[in-house]
C-alpha cells in the first residue's frame, strides 16, 4: 500500500499534501530513514531530529529558485526525501552514489557544498547581498545548530548580519548538542532560554504579578507588553541576539508545524535578519538515538531492534591506541593537559576526561580557538594534546603558524583520520594536511608504520620542546612490522628492508628500488617490496617516520646505491613529501636518480568505502607495484 511519503517524487511536492497527512508523513519519513540508515550507515540522531523542521521549511520555499543553507549539513537527509532523491537513499555514502551532505552537483535544490561546521550564515548573507544587488526576490534561510554558534566564524557573520536592510532567515536549531553535549557560554545561555518558566509562562508570572497592583497595574502590563522591547527584555536579560540588532523569536517547538509555519511567516515580513529559535530532539521518534544520540551522531549499519551496530570490531584502532597512550602519560605528567574541538569520544579523549577532568578541555567546535589556546597553556608550562581530525585542523591554519609554530611552542597535534577516511566524502578526505603542515618553519611532522609506533611518537613528542603533528589514519591498526621497532631519534628514517648493495654487478644500482614510505604507506610498502623481490628485483623500504625535517642524510646515502626511488604518500601530490624529495634531487644536482611520485591526485575525492576509493584511484598495493615496474621499465 502506497505511503504518504509516495506522493513526494520532486521538489514542492510537498505542497500537494494535506495538512490532515503532515503528522503521517513525518512518521514515514522517520521510518525511512531508520530503515536505510541501519543498512548503510550514516548520520541518523540529527536527521530524525529535523524532520518537522524540514518539512515546515519546504512548505515555505519553493525550490529551488529560494536557497536553503544547511550548516555542516549532514542533517538534510530529509532535504533530500523531499527534492525527489528518495529512490537514491540505498547509495547514501557510497561511490557516486548520494553524498551524506548537501551536494550542489547532485541537484539544484542544495545551494552550498558544506561538511563543516559554522559556515552557513556567512554563505546565506553573501547570497542575501547578491540577491539584493541584483534585484532578486528568493527568499534565503540558513540553519545552524547550537553546537555550530561555538565557531568564531558564526558570530563574525552574526556581528555583519545586524547591518542589514533586507530579509533574511535564520533558524537556530537548538538540540543542547553538536557530536557530544554542547560546552560553553553559548550553550549556557541557550539552556537558560529553553529553561527559562519566567519565559515559557510568562503570562502566568510578570503580567499576572503586574496586573495584582491595585488600580494601576493593567495599565502597567499593557504598556510593557505593547513595548519596544517586549517582556522578553524583561524576564530575559542580555537578549544577546536582540542585543546583537537581530530579531529575535521563539523558543518554539520545532516538532509542531503549525508553530514553525507561523514563525517563518512572520519572520519573512521584517526587512533584516530575523533568528527563529527552534528547539528540537535529537534521535526522535528512535528510542535508542533518542538515548544515546552522540553514539547515533554518526554510525555504521546497526540492528534496528537492539540499536547494535551490525559490523563484528576486528582489532584495536589507531584512535584507541592514541586514547590509551595519552592516558598513561597523563598518569605519567601532571602537566600534560587535553583539548578537543567538540569531538572527545572520537578523538579518543573520553578516557582521559572521565580521569582527568581538570586537564582536560573541550572548547566546543572552535579549532582555530583550540589552537592557540593550546598556546597559552603552554606559555604556562603545560604540554597541550590537541586531538583533531586532520580534515578539521585545515581551519586553524593561521592559528598553527602564528600561535603556535612562530613560538615553537611544546604543542602536540593528534592528527586523527589523516588519508582517505571514505564515507563521508570531500570535505572530510584528510588529504591535505601533509602539504599545510611539512612547510611551517619549527613544526615537527611525524607519520606511524603502526599501532606500535604511534604510541612511541607520542611519547616522543611529549619529550619535545617544540611543536609536533603527528598523523595517523582512521580504522585498524596495522600490526605488522611488530620486530621493526628501532627507537626514534628526532629526524632519522629507519630502514625496514635493505637490498644487497654489496653486488659486482656494473650499473646495478641503476635498477636497485628504494620505496620511501609514510606512515600508512608502509603497509602498502611491504606489499609492494614482496611482489617486486619475488620478481627477482632488489627493493629496499624505509619508514621515513618524519616528514618534516626530511632526513636528507638518508637520501645522500641511498643515491649512491639506488637509482629508482619511489615516493609513498596517502596526501595530494602538491606540496608533499614526494615534492620535498623531487627539490631535494633537483637542489643537490642527482640527476641520475630517477624518481616517481605516488601521491593522491589534487582534487577532491568523493565518499566511498576506502578499500573501493583506492581500488578506483588505483591506490591499492597491486595497481601500484605495476606502476612503478612500467616507470622502471621506462628508464
Amino acid at each position: 500500500m502506497a505511503g504518504i511519503l509516495d506522493l513526494v517524487n520532486e521538489a514542492n511536492d510537498i505542497k500537494k499534501i494535506k495538512p490532515s497527512d503532515y503528522k503521517a508523513l513525518a512518521d514515514e519519513i522517520r521510518e525511512f530513514l531508520i530503515g536505510n540508515i541501519s543498512k548503510t550507515g550514516g548520520h541518523l540522531a540529527s536527521n530524525l531530529g529535523t524532520v518537522e523542521l524540514t518539512m515546515a521549511l519546504h512548505l515555505y520555499l519553493d525550490f529551488p529558485a529560494d536557497k536553503l543553507v544547511w550548516d555542516v549539513g549532514h542533517q538534510a537527509y530529509t532535504h533530500k526525501l523531499l527534492t525527489g532523491r528518495k529512490k537514491e537513499f540505498s547509495s547514501l555514502r557510497t561511490y557516486e552514489g548520494l553524498s551524506g551532505f548537501p551536494k550542489r552537483k547532485e541537484s539544484d535544490c542544495d545551494s552550498l557544498d558544506t561538511g563543516h561546521s559554522s559556515t552557513s550564515l556567512s554563505a546565506a548573507m553573501g547570497m542575501v547581498q547578491a540577491r539584493d544587488i541584483r534585484g532578486g526576490k528568493e527568499k534565503i534561510v540558513a540553519v545552524i545548530g547550537d553546537g555550530a554558534l561555538s565557531g568564531g566564524m558564526a558570530f563574525e557573520a552574526l556581528n555583519n548580519a545586524a547591518e542589514l536592510k533586507s530579509n533574511l532567515i535564520i533558524i537556530l536549531n537548538d538540540n543542547k548538542m553538536s557530536i557530544s553535549e554542547n560546552v560553553g557560554g553559548m550553550a549556557n545561555y541557550l539552556g537558560k532560554l529553553r529553561t527559562g518558566d519566567k519565559y515559557i509562562n510568562l503570562k502566568q508570572t510578570v503580567e499576572k504579578a503586574l496586573n495584582n497592583v491595585p488600580g494601576i497595574g493593567h495599565i502597567i502590563a499593557d504598556k510593557v507588553r505593547k513595548s519596544k522591547d517586549s517582556l522578553k527584555r524583561l524576564v530575559i536579560p542580555g537578549m544577546l541576539f536582540e542585543d546583537m540588532g537581530l530579531t529575535y523569536i521563539g523558543p518554539i517547538d520545532g516538532h509542531n508545524l503549525n508553530e514553525l509555519s507561523t514563525a517563518l511567516l512572520s519572520a519573512s515580513k521584517a526587512k533584516k535578519a530575523v533568528l527563529i529559535h527552534v528547539i528540537t530532539k535529537k534521535g526522535r521518534g528512535y528510542k535508542p538515538a533518542e538515548k544515546n544520540p552522540s553514539y547515533f551522531h554518526g554510525v555504521d549499519a546497526f540492528d534496528i531492534k537492539t540499536g547494535k551496530n551490525s559490523k563484528v570490531k576486528k582489532g584495536i584502532t589507531y584512535t584507541e591506541i592514541f586514547s590509551d597512550t595519552i592516558l598513561e602519560l597523563g598518569e605519567k605528567y601532571d602537566n600534560l593537559t587535553a583539548i578537543t574541538a567538540a569531538m572527545p569520544s572520537g578523538t579518543g579523549l573520553n578516557k582521559f576526561k572521565q580521569k582527568y577532568p581538570e586537564r582536560f578541555f573541550d572548547v566546543g567546535i572552535a579549532e582555530e580557538h583550540a589552537v592557540t589556546f593550546a598556546a597559552g597553556l603552554a606559555l604556562g608550562g603545560m604540554k597541550p594534546v590537541v586531538a583533531v581530525y586532520s580534515t578539521f585542523l585545515q581551519r586553524a591554519y593561521d592559528q598553527i603558524v602564528h600561535d603556535v609554530a612562530l613560538s615553537s611552542l611544546p604543542v602536540i597535534f593528534a592528527v586523527d583520520r589523516a588519508g582517505i577516511v571514505g564515507n563521508d566524502g570531500e570535505t572530510h578526505q584528510g588529504i591535505f594536511d601533509v602539504a599545510f603542515l611539512s612547510h611551517i618553519p619549527n613544526l615537527t611532522v611525524m607519520a606511524p608504520k603502526n599501532g606500535a609506533e604511534l604510541k612511541q611518537m607520542l611519547i616522543f613528542a611529549y619529550e619535545q620542546n617544540g611543536p609536533v603533528a603527528i598523523r595517523y589514519p582512521r580504522g585498524k591498526a596495522y600490526e605488522g612490522l611488530a620486530d621493526h621497532n628501532e627507537p626514534i631519534v628526532y629526524g632519522k628514517s629507519e630502514i625496514i628492508f635493505q637490498s644487497n648493495i654489496d653486488g659486482k654487478k656494473k650499473n646495478a644500482h641503476k635498477n636497485r628500488i628504494l620505496l620511501l614510505a609514510a606512515g600508512s604507506m608502509v603497509e602498502t610498502g611491504v606489499e609492494i617490496r614482496d611482489i617486486l623481490t619475488r620478481e627477482g628485483r632488489e627493493v629496499t623500504l624505509v619508514n621515513i617516520r618524519f616528514i618534516a625535517p626530511m632526513d636528507t642524510e638518508l637520501l645522500t646515502d641511498m643515491a649512491a646505491s639506488h637509482g629508482i626511488w619511489v615516493t609513498l604518500e596517502e596526501n595530494i601530490k602538491h606540496g608533499g613529501y614526494g615534492e620535498g624529495v623531487a627539490a631535494y634531487l633537483f637542489e643537490k644536482n642527482l640527476r641520475n636518480i630517477k624518481l616517481l611520485n605516488i601521491s593522491l591526485p589534487n582534487q577532491f575525492i568523493e565518499q566511498g568505502d576506502v578499500n573501493v576509493l583506492k581500488d578506483k584511484l588505483g591506490f591499492d598495493a597491486v595497481s601500484l607495484t605495476n606502476r612503478i615496474k612500467e616507470f622502471a621499465s621506462e628508464i
